[in-house]
């Protein structure tokens, strides 16, 4: 598949803008104030001596010592005068309140200027407009100044509170006039930005337009190639041949992986025997290790179980196999897909890249169905940490591995015996059946040629399978 990409220059975000704003707000006006901070310190002092309410008690007497009346040890006092200095006439005068609020809307409406002329100054660069520049930062050198015009009107009120009568700033509303008008120029830069992106993106489209058209015609003629492609494999993948190799490939990985399990049984102390009976019961075995072929029974019969369902029985009860709708040839085109695409592969590697996959669920399910859970804590829990496998089937280890690929060498067969039309049949052979050369096979390979003796079923091993008119032999263990 192609992908588009863009090349465009990414814009600065609006949060970027207003981060960097709070910055040289900060920067610019400590450098531009810091000339006037001494001056501003001392009269602070001075004012703070007046204001404090621990240095002046009201109505409190007075006595005044006149210097020329020297005094003795033996001399008393003088007469002493009381003076009652009054509360009403040593109180500073505060400013107005409505010249207070007047000042501070100008601030407010000021820093608001600074901010919008700031934002203006950063979308400026980005198209580079060096009018826009130059006009932005006359601007924020303006509002600058008028907030250092009106910290010198504060520090003349603090002076004099009668010199706010001719205060060279507006009114309260005028300041919030002037405010609103700095958001509605922030909401407008951002506003044009914003439009500026959209144009941009407007313009990409008839461009990604016609590469989607060129990626959709390149689709659809690969799926051409495809489905020519799966039509000329079909003649050489659906054969008798093909099939008996996948499924002698299958039933190598099973005898692997039932060898890897009868040892882990072994080193977990089971008794052989017995588990064999459990599995095929009163079986009279011939030699004393042919009890293994009673553990492969049981590990096939389980990994075909289902085998005839075209969902391998994955989907739910309700769903309803498509060749019983007349729809062999889509089944089939599905199937030799999926096995195209599944053999093509590594199963370990499927596995980790999409836990979720119809193999995924499929492994999940063969390996409760194999692994009891009282089975599995029996052979783990007495292994040794060192050993190979730890304490679960998923650890990377032998056990893992050949479970995973015994798996899909089944999966792979299910989906090539689905890509025949019509489908291959699977049967398996019932306990107590006379042998028969036909559709079955010794799998102790003793009984080669025909022999007088009647011989029965003991169980299945593996099951049989039927194309068309062909029949690849059940193997299964006799008894006498």
């Amino acid at each position: 598949m192609e992908t588009a990409t863009s090349t465009t220059p990414k814009q600065p975000q609006i949060s970027e803008m207003f981060s960097k704003f709070a910055l040289a707000f900060k920067t610019k006006t400590f450098e531009f104030f810091a000339d006037e901070t001494a001056a501003a310190d001392e009269i602070a002092d001075g004012f703070s001596l007046l204001d404090s309410a621990e240095d002046f008690i009201p109505d409190q007497k007075v006595i005044i010592l006149k210097p020329d009346q020297p005094l003795s040890h033996n001399q008393d006092f003088l007469p002493q005068k009381e003076l009652t200095v009054k509360n009403s006439e040593t109180q500073i005068k505060p400013l107005n309140i409505q010249l207070a609020n007047t000042l501070i809307s100008s601030v407010f409406a000021t820093a608001s200027s600074f901010e919008a002329s700031y934002l203006q100054l950063q979308t400026a660069h980005v198209p580079f407009n060096e009018e826009s520049i130059k006009v932005a930062d006359k601007a924020l050198v303006s509002a600058l100044q008028k907030l250092s015009d009106l910290k010198h009107v504060y520090r003349d009120l603090c002076k004099n509170p009668d010199f706010g009568d001719d205060l060279p700033i507006g009114s309260c509303l005028e300041a919030q006039v002037e405010e609103n008008q700095s958001k509605l120029r922030i909401l407008g830069t951002v506003s044009n930005s914003l439009q500026a992106e959209i144009d941009q993106k407007d313009s990409e489209v008839p461009v990604l337009k016609k590469k989607l058209s060129e990626v959709q015609k390149f689709n659809s003629l690969s799926s051409k190639r495809l489905c020519s492609s799966l039509n000329s494999n079909s003649e050489v993948l659906l054969t008798v041949k093909v099939f008996d190799s996948v499924l002698n490939d299958a039933c190598r990985t099973m005898h692997k992986f039932t060898k890897i399990l009868v040892d882990l049984m072994r080193k977990a102390g089971w008794d052989l025997d017995l588990a064999a009976n459990s599995v095929h019961s009163d079986v009279d075995y011939v030699k004393g290790g042919h009890n293994r072929y009673a553990f492969l029974s049981y590990v096939c019969l389980v990994m075909f179980k289902g085998f005839n369902l075209e969902g391998f029985g994955l989907e739910s009860e309700g769903e309803v196999s498509c060749n019983r709708f007349g729809l062999d040839s889509v089944k089939s085109n599905s199937s030799l897909k999926q096995l195209l695409e599944h053999v093509s592969s590594n199963p370990m590697e499927l596995l980790s890249r999409n836990p979720t996959c119809e193999f995924s669920r499929f492994c999940e399910k063969k390996y409760q169905e194999l692994m009891h859970p009282a089975m599995e804590s029996s052979i783990f829990s007495n292994l040794d940490q060192n050993e190979v496998v730890l304490n679960s089937w998923r650890s990377l280890s032998k056990f893992y591995e050949s479970f995973v690929n015994m798996a899909s060498s089944v999966w792979t067969l299910h989906k090539l015996a689905f890509s025949f039309d019509p489908v291959v049949d699977i049967f398996q052979v019932e306990r107590g059946v006379d042998f028969s050369m036909v559709y079955m096979e010794d799998v102790t390979r003793r009984c080669t040629v025909p022999n007088k003796t009647r011989l029965k079923v003991g169980f299945t091993v593996v099951p049989g399978f039927k194309i068309g008119r062909t029949v690849i032999q059940s193997q299964v263990y006799l008894c006498a």
